[in-house]
């Protein structure tokens, strides 16, 4: 895996400003800001319970908050879910989320309900499978009989077919074998090159790092660390705590 993306950072994508996310009187997340600017790679990274998954949860629309979040220049705040994806905004949640009674491509043609470009729809299941081949051989098959390592490249294809600028990725590595779990991370990377600015949680701590521009890490719902991905791998603290050396 190449080292730590060094993007040029574009426009200011996504600002969350001062998020706080409690579930009854426990704080999920604890007053945290940070940004995304076009093109990068920004990993949230932590261990269980740091508030990873509840910010995305919140940026996606389904988890209340309070606090800004601003994307694309408009305030999220009681924007539903539905809105936000039609906004170019898609996530592969964690535990991938897909729909187990409906084949890969019935999977796949969900996520293109509010694209207004239907001519272009076809070509982009050439391009997914292009990127998938492994989806293109299953593409008949339940999405619930898939592996879970195809089933995680699905919840990325089918992110990619909303044809969204943000991809928000939950856990994308959660459950997969170590060769999998490189293959995903490439294709990460891949997507990214290709134009998609991605906000990544992320527990594997080593590979996240290694392709993302910046990275924050979240302990019990606050923010304690943040830099380039290249420079996070090299701190001591991060290495102690989440690279095993």
């Amino acid at each position: 895996m190449a080292s730590a993306a060094m993007t040029k950072r574009g426009e200011l994508m996504l600002a969350v400003e001062n998020l706080t996310i409690a579930y009854g009187n426990i704080k999920a997340v604890d007053n945290i800001s940070f940004t995304v600017h076009e093109g990068e790679i920004v990993t949230l990274i932590g261990a269980n319970g740091a508030g990873k998954s509840s910010t995305l949860r919140a940026i996606s629309g389904v988890t209340p908050y309070s606090g800004r979040i601003i994307y694309k220049q408009q305030d999220l705040l009681g924007v539903p879910a539905h809105r936000i994806v039609g906004m170019g905004m898609a996530q592969a949640p964690e535990g991938r989320g897909i729909l187990g009674n409906l084949t890969v491509m019935e999977n796949l043609k969900l996520a293109t309900w509010q694209r207004r470009d239907k001519k272009d729809v076809a070509g982009d299941y050439e391009l997914v499978f292009d990127r998938f081949p492994q989806l293109e051989k299953r593409k008949n098959q339940l999405g619930g009989t898939l592996s879970g390592g195809e089933q995680q490249m699905l919840a990325v294809a089918r992110a990619l077919m909303s044809k969204s600028t943000m991809m928000l990725l939950d856990e994308p590595s959660m459950g997969l074998a170590p060769m999998l779990v490189r293959d995903i991370f490439r294709i990460i990377a891949d997507i990214n090159r290709a134009g998609t600015t991605i906000l990544l949680v992320e527990q594997n701590a080593h590979m996240a790092l290694s392709i993302a521009s910046r990275a924050y890490v979240l302990e019990t719902g606050r923010i304690i660390l943040s830099g380039s991905g290249r420079e996070l791998l090299g701190d001591p603290r991060v290495r102690e705590a989440y690279l095993g050396c």
